[in-house]
């Protein structure tokens, strides 16, 4: 897990003051060592900050060369099944200096090229540099895990982990004020139709599962390495089936991505998901190995989540737990920072409650935290993905609706309500319906859920939360890992029917089959849902505020809605006080 940066000039050459600048702003991504590197030509150069986890020696230092120098490559993530494909390459003649997943991937990309990225089981962001070819490769991972931003013009391409990279070395910062108004005004942070913008004019991403080219003649192609597949064919077997297989696949991920030089622990919320990863590492240690968990709580706050954490820790046989309370003063603290480092916007305070863990993991020396980011967009853990659902049984299996509806009356509807269909559907719409029917036509709503799953595990929706946890964790330069979000595991889940996902009113049905003999009673069959979820109209109550949210307000010509209830984090003033740290 590192930092990376690089310079490529058109016209001039790279100068390793600049690549200093640029990685020199990143040191908290990578405390454990730098090192720059521009080719003979001194057309590029790369840059790195180093934070050990696989091979702690010198011999993994990057920028790392291989083939006689051929291949040059700087890379931040991890490969988590390096072990396997080392030993595939061995068998080919590959020979090996290092311990390091990165040289296994330079290896590997010598023997396949951009095809390597279709063994990868692992989180990424890289550049690669082929000096035989003068092309350079840059790749990001299938869900976004590890960032890749980039600047591109006639004169030259610049990249960087970070958006912050970019102000030192002369390129301009410049606001693009249309999409914080869109912010401010409907909390909207990513758009499907333009997914690769950030909130600063000329400064681009590279979209997860895509790579991009520069070959010799200077001309950039970006392609799409892997989407999640269209299903054809659903699973066929039970649920007690599909529960034995996700736990297989799911414990595989978890053993994989446990594989470290350093210390590794976990993140735990109390909910479903990372109760779930804590009790399996917990299984697979042993009483010999203990396992240390992280968790934020919230004195005199109805939403704390103590109780159910509380619950898992008792249930191990080998955990030891630590809290961070952040409070007001807290949130006073540290807001600045958090801000600092996520260089964009953030949906809600929760995000520095999330930086409080990673501190805190930082106090006790845990460099690796396993979390459970990336069940709820596959496995439609929200409860408004019921929503999506209920109305695609109305339209296709109107017995199952009756059904479905009445258990979400009984579990969900007092939290978030649901209007039935019924009330909605028009006589024009009955009758459109009824002539669907009789056609053989798809109906409406034909696949909502899945499609609506897909795109928030794939388009927008988790991007943004991995983005947050990236920024997060490196401020402190800890590392977080994601057993969610194996592909083979995703793949698995989006070829289940919808029955296994969302059942009698229960969300994420197939997790909660798989854990059922593992986890408590009480948190495999939680109803609600919370999360960090802080007690943020509180925290942002105070003069300061208040004037740093009318300077906002001001500058984007917004006139502020009152929200009395503010029953939700996702506010108005909310996104006001976060655009006023960028003005």
């Amino acid at each position: 897990m590192c930092g990376i940066a690089g310079i490529y000039q058109f016209k001039n050459k790279v100068e390793l003051n600049a690549l200093k600048k640029m990685t020199d702003t990143i040191a908290h991504r990578g405390p454990d060592g730098e090192g720059h590197w521009i080719n003979p030509e001194g057309s590029l150069g790369f840059g790195h900050r180093r934070l050990s986890i696989i091979d702690l020696s010198n011999h993994a230092k990057q920028p790392m060369h291989y083939a006689n120098q051929r291949y040059t490559i700087t890379f931040n993530g991890e490969i988590y099944n390096y072990i396997e494909i080392k030993n595939e390459l061995i068998k080919k003649g590959y020979l090996f200096t290092s311990q390091s997943d990165t040289e296994v991937l330079l290896a590997l990309y010598d023997c396949k090229k951009e095809q390597c990225l279709q063994d990868l089981d692992g989180m990424f962001a890289f550049a690669i540099w082929d000096e035989q070819e003068k092309t350079l490769f840059c790749a990001r991972d299938r869900f976004g895990e590890k960032p890749f931003h980039y600047y591109y013009d006639e004169n030259g391409f610049v990249f960087s982990s970070e958006i912050k990279q970019f102000w030192p070395i002369g390129i301009t910062k410049e606001l693009d004020t249309e999409k914080f108004t869109s912010f401010i005004k409907y909390g909207q942070i990513d758009r499907s139709e333009d997914i690769t913008a950030t909130f600063f004019k000329k400064i681009k991403r590279l979209d997860a599962a895509h790579y991009l080219k520069i070959n010799a003649e200077k001309k950039i192609s970006i392609e799409k390495y892997w989407s999640i597949p269209d299903t054809k064919k659903y699973f066929e077997g039970s649920i007690e089936q599909a529960a034995e297989t996700f736990l297989e696949l799911f414990t595989h991920s978890i053993r994989l991505r446990l594989r470290s030089d350093v210390p590794v622990g976990s993140s735990l919320s109390g909910g479903l998901d990372s109760s779930s990863i804590v009790m399996l590492i917990d299984a697979l240690k042993g009483k010999e190995l203990k396992q240390n968990t992280f968790s934020a709580r919230f004195k005199d706050f109805a939403k704390d989540e103590g109780k159910h954490i509380e619950e898992v820790v008792k249930a191990c046989k080998n955990v030891a737990v630590h809290y961070t309370w952040p409070d007001k003063d807290y949130f006073e603290h540290a807001f600045e920072k958090v801000t600092y480092h996520q260089d964009e916007p953030y949906g809600s305070a929760s995000i520095v409650a999330q930086y409080a863990v990673m501190e805190l993991a930082k106090q006790h020396g845990v460099t690796v935290l396993l979390d459970g980011q990336g069940a709820d967009e596959q496995l439609a853990g929200y409860i408004p993905y019921y929503h999506e659902y209920l109305k695609q049984l109305f339209y296709t299996q109107p017995f199952l609706y009756k059904k479905e509806h009445a258990a979400y009356r009984q579990y969900h509807q007092e939290a978030i309500p649901f209007i039935s269909v019924e009330k909605r559907e028009t006589l024009r719409m009955k009758l459109g319906r009824y002539k669907r029917i009789a056609l053989k036509q798809e109906l409406p709503y034909q696949h909502a859920l899945n499609d609506r799953l897909k795109n928030d595990t794939a388009t927008v929706g988790l991007k943004e939360l991995l983005r947050y946890a990236d920024r997060n964790s490196m401020a402190h330069s800890r590392e977080v890992r994601l057993p969610f979000l194996s592909h083979k595991l995703v793949e698995f889940v989006f070829s289940l029917p919808d029955h296994y996902k969302l059942n009698e009113g229960w969300t994420k049905f197939v997790l909660r089959k798989a854990m059922n003999n593992i986890l408590p009673h009480s948190i495999c069959w939680r109803v609600d849902k919370i999360g960090y979820e802080p007690p943020q109209k509180r925290w942002i109550e105070s003069d300061k505020y208040e004037t740093e949210i009318k300077k906002a307000a001001s500058f984007f010509d917004i006139k502020r809605v009152p929200d009395p209830a503010n029953k939700t984090v996702f506010t108005e003033d909310w996104r006001l006080l976060m655009a006023s740290k960028f003005i």
